[in-house]
């Protein structure tokens, strides 16, 4: 006998309550996975102690422990909560404490009424997981969750006899499908006023991404990340996108220097403002482009160069320009937005003669980098160079990377104090922040204004969908330095050591694992691509379809339907509609089927059902005569009146043709009135 086959055997064997204990146990489990990554290490133990702990209760038939220990594990529970995230309420926490009185709760089952506590609480719980994630992998474990728990709670409303699950699985099923349509309409049609899955007064949980500082060798790291940073559809007539090595989105601008990290300037930050600066002035057609930004967790709106207008964000969100051109919107990023844009390739931006705010702009923390400011000397005493100006300058320090033996590469080793004297002069390879860092201070130390823009660089087209992907992995960052008459002109260095990580979208790939390896022979890359491809688009329809499901496309659906100046009060008066036109046709549908059935054939159908109940399932086929043997030989004595009720129901059905007419109807005031083997009597049919 094969070892599943055995499993299945034992399960079978096994008690009831054991049964529909283990099944809800392990429904439970379901639910808190994907929440792991989000606790606190000592929840997820504590809580995976508890639910094994009730496992083996349920398996060796153990009693379960007093209340005495009950109070002493929710003390603790509340404690640690406390201790943890010093308070109970709010995001993190209340999910904590949820999870745990759900594993706590476990260990109360002492009958329907705790196994009703846990299937809510259940339910709760399984909410709780969209607080943190609402990408469509989550949504269909989820979905997977509300049919275990609705199958664990039509199986608790069978008490007597041992139905299989499998039939409180399809009835769970069959549930879910007729409550669909009413799910799909009051998504599409209840107002939406708010983002649903928030919860003030959290501070938002950190994510891989960009952030508002810059230590030399971080940005290595994003690119070991490959997940979607966000999404691009490019708008017009034709949808045209630039060429590839113009994909620059422009993220926080760095400005102040210690000799390791890169700052954004204090001042750059606190003059966020609506208006467009009035150092920027753009030339040519706009381009026009969608952006889906996945949630960063901050406030900043990854833009392609240069923005006049500010995006078009959701009601209630309002976007601000810095002074060194930095989109941001006046809340973070905390769920999947949405929003249009207009860009100009071509701009100019930054004042076009030298003033004083430019002094800081080469400014070097003192005692660091020797040997660059040396080659900066030098290079600045060049007589050529200095005929030149600042682009014989620039000119210069791009011909030594790319005819220098400099490299690109994500393990440059780790960098000591003097970062641009290593990279120019010992180790002469980097990744782009190492590379844009060097060349800042060397245009610094020449008295060239220059400062540090990070964000994205690249993409990739989806041929299933036609958006462009932007990933982790796309991170960048260049250097943008000032010349007299052109104001701030972008210079990436990193295309002078490597051109294909600019032009031609190469980009470097950490090491792959022993599984990506084998994987890599079973599957070929062109397929392993097209499924990849698949799988975004249908991340990206979930994110555009689902999640940014906004008000302003309701009310854009109730402008086809006909409506002139639709309001939210209008999707209410629809909704309102729709509900009682479904509950009428609802109606009617019940009071068809039953002239259409035979009344006696109902009646008996509903006795069928009520012993089913009861926890004798008896087949459609069976005639009262039979049925009444089987009651009898379920329940004994005790079931009497109910084996009585179907001969007379039987007799009915072949009296003579003369029987009254009221007989069926007294048969029904009797099928009301019998005490049915678990005690209760039945619904009025």
């Amino acid at each position: 006998m094969s070892s599943a086959t055995a499993l299945r055997s034992t399960l079978a064997a096994l008690p009831r309550d054991t049964r529909d204990t283990l099944f809800l146990l392990g429904v439970v489990a379901w639910i808190v996975a994907p929440l792991v990554g989000h606790l606190p290490g000592w929840t997820t133990a504590f809580a995976l102690a508890l639910l094994l702990w009730r496992g083996r209760l349920a398996w060796k038939a153990r009693p379960l422990p007093s209340r005495w220990v009950l109070g002493a594990l929710l003390v603790l529970a509340i404690g640690a909560t406390l201790a943890t995230h010093r308070t109970i309420v709010g995001r993190d926490a209340g999910v904590t404490l949820i999870v745990l009185l759900l594993a706590l709760k476990t260990l109360e089952l002492h009958g329907r009424r705790d196994a009703m506590v846990v299937f809510f609480l259940g339910f709760f719980t399984m909410l709780s997981n969209f607080f943190f994630s609402q990408s469509l992998p989550t949504a269909a474990a989820m979905l997977v969750a509300l049919l275990g728990l609705l199958t664990a709670l039509v199986n608790a409303h069978m008490p007597v006899g041992r139905p299989p699950l499998a039939q409180s699985l399809r009835t769970a099923g069959t549930m879910a499908l007729l409550g669909a349509p009413i799910m799909a309409a009051l998504f599409v049609l209840f107002p939406r006023v708010a983002p649903l899955w928030g919860v003030p007064g959290d501070q938002p949980s950190g994510r891989s991404g960009l952030s508002g500082e810059m230590r030399v060798g971080s940005i290595a790291e994003l690119a070991l990340d490959d997940s979607v940073a966000m999404r691009v559809r490019f708008l017009g007539p034709d949808g045209k996108p630039p060429p590839q090595s113009q994909l620059y989105f422009r993220g926080p601008v760095l400005s102040q220097f210690d000799g390791r990290e890169w700052l954004a300037s204090s001042a750059s930050n606190a003059r966020w403002q609506q208006p467009t600066p009035a150092q920027l002035s753009v030339e040519g057609t706009p381009l026009r482009y969608e952006v889906t930004l996945e949630p960063h967790q901050r406030p900043w709106l990854l833009v392609l160069d240069a923005a006049r207008e500010p995006p078009v964000l959701p009601e209630g969100m309002r976007a601000f320009m810095s002074a060194d051109l930095q989109w941001a919107a006046n809340r973070p990023v905390t769920s999947v937005l949405r929003y249009q844009a207009e860009s100009h390739p071509q701009f100019q931006h930054g004042p076009r003669q030298r003033t004083p705010l430019l002094a800081s702009y080469t400014a070097l923390p003192q005692g660091l980098n020797p040997r660059t400011l040396a080659l900066a000397a030098e290079m600045r005493a060049d007589p050529r160079l200095a005929q030149g100006g600042t682009q014989a300058l620039i000119d210069a320090a791009l011909a030594r990377l790319r005819t220098g033996g400099y490299a690109y590469t994500l393990e440059p080793g780790v960098y000591g104090e003097h970062t641009a004297d290593e990279f120019w002069f010992d180790r002469k390879e980097g990744f782009c922040e190492h590379i844009a860092s060097a060349f800042a201070v060397l245009m610094r130390a020449m008295d060239v204004p220059a400062r540090i823009v990070t964000g994205y660089q690249g993409g990739e087209r989806n041929s299933v969908d036609g958006y462009w992907t932007v990933r982790q992995s796309d991170a960048h960052a260049w250097t943008e330095v000032w010349i007299a008459d052109q104001g701030w002109v972008r210079v990436d260095p990193t295309g002078a050591v490597a051109p294909g990580r600019v032009g031609q979208f190469q980009r470097l790939r950490a090491p792959q694992g022993a599984f990506a390896n084998a994987m890599g022979t079973v599957i070929s890359p062109g397929l392993a691509q097209q499924l990849r491809a698949v799988w975004e688009a249908m991340n990206n329809g979930w994110n555009q379809w689902v999640l940014n499901y906004t008000q302003g496309r309701q009310l854009d659906l109730l402008r086809s339907l006909g409506f002139e100046s639709p309001s939210w009060q209008d999707l209410l008066r629809l909704l309102a509609g729709l509900v009682g036109l479904t509950a009428t046709a609802g109606a009617a549908w019940t009071l068809w089927e039953r002239h259409r059935m035979d009344p006696w054939v109902r009646l008996l159908g509903q006795a069928r059902e009520r012993l089913a109940r009861s926890g004798l399932p008896l087949p459609p086929h069976l005639p009262p005569r039979a049925m009444a043997e089987r009651v009898q030989a379920q329940f004994g004595t005790d079931a009497g009146a109910v084996s009585a009720w179907l001969l007379r129901l039987e007799q009915l059905r072949y009296a003579p043709a003369g029987a009254p007419a009221q007989a069926l109807g007294v048969l029904r005031r009797e099928f009301r009135a019998l005490r049915w083997p678990p005690g209760r009597a039945p619904k009025d049919p």
